[in-house]
């Protein structure tokens, strides 16, 4: 792997790092209202680069299909769907604000549960990131490098106000700020590693790279419905997660369009 590829790897992982340093600044209970906007901005962020960086890519690659140049865009993006559907049915995890524990039943305490349920979903945007790179590798696709760096700059944005919503409630719930930036970070560890398995399966068959794209946007975007969503509307009624949904895609967009 280059230099760049590496690079574009880790970044969306320092994000998180960086995020997650945010507990020795603040450390307090997370206000409601910016959980809200930060997890709005969030899924902003994450549905334009599915679409943009992700779904059209995969469109685009299979265009000597002709007008059957979707399948591989829905075949990947149901895929990916599922995959992300039977981890969340069999991880034992928990999510924010609540509770009840989800996956398979075993003796885990609350704050290794909390992480899981952030690592699950920080998956997929490391495949993403993966899928990306992997086509700017292969010579047979238009992605360019500053194409491949707008979406991981994109994710390491939107994974700064993830760092900060897993380290911050983990301060609030006892757990010394060392240990909460270091659980919010590695929370995203798991991104550069899905990266790179991305690439080195793209490397066994190039012809699979637009499956791949697709797959990435279907496990992200059942990251944005079956998560991300729900967390930014529940409570009281406000509107701040739709308006910082805007702003994250609006960003998003602006990245993708202007750097691709």
């Amino acid at each position: 792997m280059t230099i760049n590829v590496l690079l574009g790897i880790i970044v969306p992982f320092l994000g998180t790092a960086l995020g997650s340093a945010l507990v020795f600044l603040m450390g307090g209970k997370m206000n409601s209202n910016l959980q809200r906007a930060l997890t709005g901005f969030a899924a902003g962020v994450m549905v334009a680069a599915s679409v943009w960086s992700l779904l059209i890519p995969s469109i685009d690659q299979s265009a000597h299909m002709g007008k059957l140049s979707f399948i591989p865009a829905v075949v990947g993006f149901l895929l990916g769907m599922i995959f992300l559907l039977v981890l969340d049915t069999f991880t034992p995890h928990m999510h924010l604000n609540s509770e009840q524990a989800e996956g398979v039943k075993v003796k885990l305490d609350r704050t290794t549960m909390l992480v899981l349920a952030v690592a699950l979903h920080n998956i997929p945007e490391g495949m993403a990131v993966g899928a990306v790179f992997a086509g700017l590798i292969s010579d047979s696709t238009e992605i360019t490098l500053l194409g491949a760096f707008a979406l991981s700059i994109g994710i390491a944005i939107q994974n700064f106000p993830e760092g900060a919503i897993i380290s911050m409630p983990l301060k609030a719930e006892g757990v010394s700020k060392g240990k909460s930036f270091l659980y919010g970070a590695l929370s995203g560890a798991v991104e550069p590693l899905a990266a790179i398995l991305t690439i080195l399966l793209s490397g066994i068959m190039v012809p699979v790279l637009p499956y791949l794209l697709s797959f990435a946007a279907g496990a992200m975007l059942y990251v944005v419905v079956e998560e991300l969503i729900p967390e930014m509307s529940e409570g009281e009624h406000s509107n701040i997660g739709t308006i910082f949904f805007a702003v994250g895609f609006s960003l998003m967009m602006i990245l993708d369009v202007a750097l691709g």
